[in-house]
């Protein structure tokens, strides 16, 4: 009887032991699902900083070249004015 006894305490044991187990991996399962998907969330958060970066990015070299014409545009504005009155005189 004792011999029994001992049987279906570790019978209990493995029992208890599988649902555990059992229950460890669905609780795993959740867990990486919810990692995995926090994850994705930063990546297309770091996806949508990356893009505005590059296109702030391009736009400043956009400006710089028009800041330069402008410039150029404005110097040949003046020498064609000065030109212009030279000529008048």
């Amino acid at each position: 009887m004792e011999e029994s006894n001992h049987e279906g305490s570790a019978e209990k044991f493995f029992r208890d032991f599988g649902k555990k187990f059992d229950q460890f991996l669905v609780e795993a399962k959740d867990a990486s699902t919810r990692v995995e998907a926090d994850l994705k969330k930063k990546f297309e958060e770091l996806q949508v900083a990356a893009d505005k970066f590059k296109n702030d990015a391009e736009n400043k070299e956009r400006w710089k070249e028009v800041e330069a014409s402008l410039k150029k545009a404005g110097e040949e504005l003046n020498n064609a004015v000065k030109a212009a009155f030279k000529k008048g005189q």
